[in-house]
């Protein structure tokens, strides 16, 4: 069910001065789908302090502020993918850059919300090209990482939070090439990310048991929660496999039984410079019933956020 704009109120809770040639390429969607500009990340800590990822840096706004400040600079590459917190308001994010030598990748983390960053774990060098995401398991009480992109480089690890015990729980083929991944009290899904395959939505049980759950039609980077309620999205990725022109929204009630619930087609500019069509999912363990995607690159949605009320039944 959709909510009706009526419902929502919009308020705003922080602003962030970009360089100012930024200002004027967000002025237009398709120059900031170009220039990759806006916000790309954002974690919400229990303090109320907001982290964020944009364009070559990693941004801080303390509670009572207005304006987002500059915290740390990423030298290597645009910015990371996702960032991650942890109940203590520990937060974390790995480093992702195209890495063509593969260079030692780092994990940076902050122990002061945000606003000083140290590494607190590094791959080395020919270990990894970079780092997809990393998600904090709250059942599990640890962190989940996800890397790229070929061969033994694909890999879903286990981190405590002090980062002193990290495991290999899956790699070494490109189903484990995964930038999603969900937890839940059973078990976590992830959904792989591969020009190469069929990308598929899988579940690791609790036990340690992988089951492949759903073909997906393209390659996927966004899972959310809302409630129980389990989301991925796929992106126009074309490949000689992975054929789709459409981005979609797959959902589950209980991580079994899945449905591809939308679909839009890509719209008619470049992929290369204006962006794959994708539909972007937030981070985070959301428990309420709402489920928000932002779509891009797609005809009649492009740069469009749209808010759901999900209803579940289950047998």
């Amino acid at each position: 069910m959709s909510v009706s704009p009526k419902d929502i109120r919009w308020e705003n809770v922080g602003d962030y001065q970009p360089p100012w040639w930024r200002n004027v390429t967000s002025s237009a969607r398709l120059t900031s789908r170009l220039f990759r500009d806006g916000f790309h990340a954002l974690a919400v800590l229990s303090s109320g302090h907001l982290v964020a990822a944009v364009p070559h840096a990693i941004l801080t706004l303390p509670p009572g502020e207005e304006r987002f400040q500059v915290a740390h600079r990423v030298v290597r590459g645009t910015r990371p993918l996702h960032i991650a917190a942890t109940p203590d308001d520990r937060v974390f994010w790995g480093e992702y850059f195209d890495n063509a030598q593969r260079d030692e990748v780092h994990v940076y983390a902050s122990a002061d919300r945000g606003a000083h960053w140290d590494v607190v774990y590094t791959f080395p060098k020919g270990q990894i090209r970079h780092v997809h995401n990393i998600v904090y398991d709250k059942w599990g009480d640890c962190l989940w990482i996800l890397t790229g992109d070929d061969g033994a480089e694909c890999r879903i690890l286990r981190a405590s939070r002090d980062f002193r015990n990290v495991e290999v729980v899956l790699a070494g083929a490109q189903q484990t090439r995964s930038a999603a991944l969900i937890p839940t009290p059973e078990a976590v899904h992830f959904s792989s990310d591969t020009p190469f395959e069929t990308n598929h939505v899988y579940r690791l049980d609790r036990g340690g048991n992988l089951s492949e759950i759903m073909n997906l039609g393209s390659s996927s980077t966004f899972g959310c929660l809302a409630g129980r309620a389990i989301f991925f999205s796929t992106m126009v990725e074309p490949s000689e496999i992975n054929r789709e022109r459409k981005a979609g929204l797959y959902g589950s009630a209980d991580g079994i039984r899945w449905t591809r619930l939308l679909q839009w087609q890509k719209d008619r500019w470049s992929m290369s410079l204006f962006q794959y069509g994708n539909v972007l999912l937030p981070d985070g363990h959301n428990t309420t019933s709402l489920i928000a995607a932002t779509t891009i690159a797609v005809e009649g949605a492009d740069c469009r956020t749209m808010v759901w009320q999900v209803q579940t039944v289950r047998d």
